[in-house]
């Protein structure tokens, strides 16, 4: 971008960004399975492999979730091979959640695909100079906030 960048144009790039981010959000993968997945449930997936021998009600308060919306991924999760609700030994009435073979599978690829997708961008950061960089993080922390405002105001 040249020098006679308006603060228009850049309003309209920030915009873009957000698009094009929701865009590549809402595109199913396979994350090395036979099975389509869709970012909730590959979220989930990603939840559950950081956070092993945890219940139904542990991922919902981990995700910001209901039960129910855990509850129905894990549904369509379970149908596909991917998680397996086993009963707690030390709690009958609380189920444990674990990944499968194939929902292992899934969640590595998935750790894969984040550490190759930057698209060069960690190589960018790394070499510019600490103005730049503190202006880009003041820059991406409004951003942030911006988006933690409208999401708080939207619910």
């Amino acid at each position: 971008m040249g020098k006679n960048v308006s603060a228009h144009s850049l309003h309209g790039k920030f915009m873009n960004i957000m698009r094009l981010y929701e865009e590549l959000d809402k595109i199913p993968r396979k994350f090395g399975t036979d099975q389509t997945l869709k970012s909730s449930e590959v979220h989930l997936i990603e939840l559950i492999g950081e956070n092993e021998g945890r219940s139904v009600t542990d991922l919902a308060k981990l995700q910001g979730v209901t039960k129910g919306a855990v509850s129905q991924t894990l549904k369509r999760l379970e149908k596909k091979g991917i998680t397996l609700k086993e009963e707690d030994p030390s709690n009958i009435s609380r189920s444990i959640v674990t990944l499968t073979n194939k929902g292992k599978t899934a969640f590595y690829s998935h750790k894969h695909w984040h550490e190759t997708m930057d698209g060069g961008f960690k190589e960018y950061f790394l070499n510019l100079g600490q103005e730049k960089i503190e202006f880009l993080a003041e820059v991406l922390t409004m951003f942030e906030t911006f988006l933690r405002q409208r999401i708080s105001t939207e619910k």
